[in-house]
């Protein structure tokens, strides 16, 4: 399942800043063939197809009531998916976060409603926090009972709210058939722009339900807008006049290793691995710096380039400086407005 990841780059100086975004991809590319296209299936059914169809190989999760039929077909094709079954929610987001960073790919995990979802709801907020492409599969008490207040087990008044808090997408399956569309929809989301967790709930019954489920469509190519040259120059000769700068990575620059070593061997800058940007350059390579090791030269610093990272610590706690320029390089153009 290749990776595929783009950057946006952006030059500040003490006029201003210029910004561009550029997409970028991590979706899965597919390795098992659905061959059921068009059959009766059951929602559990459709939604372990929709997962093959996209190449996922692993599922993180623990059944329950609420998702037997989802587990169900989980054994029907346990040659091709298996199932890591924790004793806890948490264990399992947990397993789905570590892969999804671990990988730079997107994981997935399937849990019950209402405690299910409580239970794995830190480690779905830390994958938010992290950039991290997690796929959530929660399930729900039966259609006609949500939001009714009828005391169903597991239930609770507006979980997808919920859900929509914690993720980048969250949507409800409505029937069988839309669980294809849903599932690839969270997958284009959650991949698309800045990494993050996103969402599908399925009741109970559209989980046990059998309908007739059509096309398994694939992911859509990312944008790639128009990178601006003049900004790019920008940055080039601001580095290119810099006599200290430094390089702050954060996961962002997963899948840039190479590029990361070019420009460090280039500007003979250090690179700071920044929370889990560590590992982005090998730390046995010459020019990789701890934090430790890079708060003293910091005030020799005349130019910092962001990669994938905010580097909020150091850029507000380590001293600020006018004559300091910075480049950042990230996915979201919110970054550069912060």
């Amino acid at each position: 399942m290749p990776t595929r990841r783009s950057g946006a780059l952006a030059h500040r100086d003490s006029a201003g800043s210029v910004a561009v975004q550029v997409s970028k991809s991590t979706l899965p590319q597919g390795r098992y063939t659905v061959s059921r296209t068009g059959d009766l299936m059951t929602g559990g059914e459709a939604t372990v197809a929709a997962l093959i169809r996209h190449g996922f190989g692993t599922v993180y999760g623990l059944p329950g009531i609420q998702n037997d039929w989802l587990y169900n077909a989980l054994y029907d094709v346990r040659n091709q998916v298996r199932v890591l079954h924790t004793r806890h929610e948490q264990g399992a987001a947990f397993m789905a976060l570590g892969a999804a960073l671990s990988t730079g790919r997107p994981s997935v995990c399937a849990v019950v409603p209402g405690p299910g979802l409580f239970n794995a709801g830190a480690a779905l907020a830390t994958a938010f926090a992290l950039n991290a492409p997690v796929l959530f599969l929660c399930g729900q008490i039966p259609r006609k009972a949500i939001g009714k207040g009828l005391g169903a087990l597991h239930e609770i008044p507006d979980q997808l709210a919920i859900l929509e808090q914690l993720t980048k997408f969250a949507k409800r399956a409505a029937r069988p058939s839309d669980i294809p569309m849903l599932v690839a929809e969270a997958l284009t989301a959650m991949c698309s722009g800045r990494p993050r967790p996103a969402a599908v709930e399925i009741p109970m019954d559209v989980l046990a339900e059998r309908e007739q489920v059509g096309e398994f469509p694939g992911l859509p190519e990312a944008d790639r807008p128009e990178l601006d040259a003049a900004a790019i120059e920008s940055a080039a000769r601001l580095l290119g006049q810099s006599q200290d700068p430094m390089i702050f990575v954060g996961n962002g620059a997963q899948g840039a290793s190479e590029l990361v070593g070019i420009l460090a061997e280039a500007l003979e800058a250090p690179v700071v691995g920044y929370r889990t940007g560590r590992g982005v350059l090998d730390s046995r390579h010459y020019l990789s710096c701890t934090l430790p090791e890079a708060r003293p030269l910091w005030q020799h610093c005349d130019a910092v380039v962001a990669l994938g990272t905010s580097a909020r610590g150091p850029l507000k706690g380590w001293g600020e400086s006018r004559q300091r320029k910075l480049v950042r390089i990230d996915v979201d153009p919110e970054v550069h407005r912060r």
